[in-house]
């Protein structure tokens, strides 16, 4: 693979991991309270996550090559 998709990768892990390792009680209610919402408005979060994750995938690669 592609070194830049292992520092991304890396870089997601670092982000997601700073959550529970400073504010683990905080990071606790999120997630119970992401838990308690419908599945209609968790499908359209996701959604929305995965194409702002494939618009900076796509504008990265263009900018790169």
């Amino acid at each position: 693979m592609n070194s830049t998709i292992w520092l991304a990768l890396a870089l997601v892990l670092v982000l997601e991991g700073l959550g529970p390792l400073l504010f683990p009680r905080l990071w606790k209610r999120m997630v119970l309270s992401i838990s308690q919402q419908p599945d209609t408005l968790l499908r359209r979060f996701g959604g929305g996550l995965v194409v702002a994750g494939v618009v900076i995938y796509y504008m990265l690669t263009k900018t790169i090559n």
